[in-house]
């Protein structure tokens, strides 16, 4: 009689790379390294604590302020710069910036998350708002322009909504969670629109350090998915719904193609960067010259800054005249008049795209 086989036990499954303790729950899509949960927080963290100390984003003593939408970049970029504050003592004072654009059904169901995430991390909380900024909000501008060229007037109001927000708290930095993927899609869209000068500093780490609050990305080399993985892992109390209006965004046409490319070769996103980061621009091409507004005082370098020119076209009725539309308002002789009036003022378009 045939001697019976003893069954073969069950693979337990793959170590983790980096341990060969403890078996592995994921592969690093940065890296496609297996490695267990334990090892993927430690290494997330360091990655960001090397990339804070290597680029000396901060100096002991400094206010900080956290651009928070309650999203997943900005919620774990409040946890894991409040735990990396207290583990090296970087000796910060932290706090979180929120903007209210007014987008019901979408902002306040995600500020309140913020305002969770405020108890949560023990963190300030100061909330500027569209309406008491500009007298506007998102919800009445879509109403008046549609949803074609919102996300122009969205972009440029938040960038100097935070930039308000962060003066009103005193703060000496204002820190956002772009990411890698982020990066990596503004420097393809700043090629295909031909912008020169915001491609030459879309990759820096820190900019307007020669403005009023300098701004940093402490996620610059941190993939968007591994956020999502160290978000999920943690469990970590986020707002995951899209705004209501993007879809249509042109952003959205750059993102698909980044993911594309990922599947393909994951590393392709830091490429880009780095390619982003190598780019030099003739010392013959002229670029803008920073000035103030004339209006308002805001950073621009024309006579009315772009949220002015925008704010202007609104409360004329006129909305197109901060696009540079010069045709399709029907057809009416003062309006056009008036865009070729408002187009010798207005700075250059930036919409959402600028950081």
């Amino acid at each position: 009689m045939a001697e019976v086989e003893p069954k073969q036990k069950k693979a337990s499954g793959r170590q983790c790379c980096i341990c060969n303790q403890r078996r592995a729950v994921l592969k690093r899509p940065k890296t496609l390294e297996q490695i267990c949960r334990e090892c993927f927080y430690a290494v997330f963290e360091d990655e960001i604590h090397r990339v804070i100390v290597d680029n000396q984003l901060f100096k002991p003593g400094e206010r900080i302020a956290i651009g928070a939408s309650g999203g997943k970049d900005s919620t774990v970029l409040a946890y894991v710069l409040s735990e990396l504050n207290r583990r090296h003592k970087y000796g910060l004072d932290l706090f979180l910036l929120s903007v209210d654009e007014g987008i019901t059904g979408y902002r306040d169901d995600s500020l309140e998350t913020v305002k969770r995430n405020e108890i949560q991390y023990g963190l300030p909380l100061k909330v500027v708002s569209y309406k008491d900024l500009y007298g506007w909000t998102m919800d009445e501008i879509v109403k008046m322009i549609g949803l074609k060229n919102n996300c122009t007037f969205c972009g440029v109001f938040r960038r100097q909504a935070l930039d308000r927000g962060a003066a009103l708290l005193k703060v000496d930095k204002l820190v956002t969670g772009h990411n890698a993927d982020d990066i990596a899609e503004t420097v393809l869209l700043n090629i295909l629109r031909g912008d020169i000068a915001r491609l030459s500093r879309c990759t820096s780490i820190t900019t307007g350090e020669d403005g009023p609050i300098p701004r940093c990305k402490p996620f610059k080399y941190t993939y968007e998915k591994e956020i999502v993985m160290y978000a999920y892992f943690k469990r970590l109390d986020y707002f995951s719904t899209e705004c209501i209006y993007s879809p249509n965004a042109y952003r959205g046409f750059a993102r698909e193609f980044i993911k594309d490319l990922e599947r393909i070769r994951p590393r392709a996103i830091l490429d880009i960067i780095k390619s982003g980061e190598d780019f030099r621009i003739s010392t013959s091409t002229k670029m803008p010259e920073q000035g103030t507004c004339e209006r308002c005082g805001y950073i621009s370098s024309q006579k009315w800054c772009k949220a002015c020119v925008l704010l202007e076209g609104l409360n004329r009725g006129l909305p197109k005249l901060g696009i540079g539309r010069s045709r399709g308002l029907n057809g009416h002789k003062k309006d056009i008049e008036q865009i070729n009036q408002m187009n010798n003022i207005q700075s250059k378009p930036c919409g959402s795209l600028d950081f």
